[in-house]
């Protein structure tokens, strides 16, 4: 296994208990917060995407060092999309 690839997973791990964390206690830091994790760490708890993304590039500009997750969301929730229409000139 990779350096990377162990990186990916801890990144992974983390933003998965830092979710679960989000999603029990409503006081938590990072609830209803953008988070990101680079090589194992937070380096960005943000209200808005941009600039969470905007500070973790900024930490470790190599995607491959880094994760994000949107604390409080429930990613195991299935969301159907029912149709998408296209544009023709």
């Amino acid at each position: 296994m990779s350096v990377a690839n162990t990186m990916q997973d801890q990144n992974r791990e983390l933003a998965r208990r830092i979710n679960e964390e989000a999603r029990n206690n409503p006081q938590s830091p990072y609830a209803n917060k953008f988070v990101g994790i680079a090589n194992g760490k937070v380096v960005s708890v943000a209200d808005d995407l941009d600039e969470m993304m905007r500070q973790l590039r900024a930490a470790e500009p190599d995607p491959r060092k880094s994760f994000w997750v949107e604390a409080s969301r429930n990613y195991d929730e299935v969301h159907v999309i029912l149709g998408l229409t296209t544009c023709r000139a």
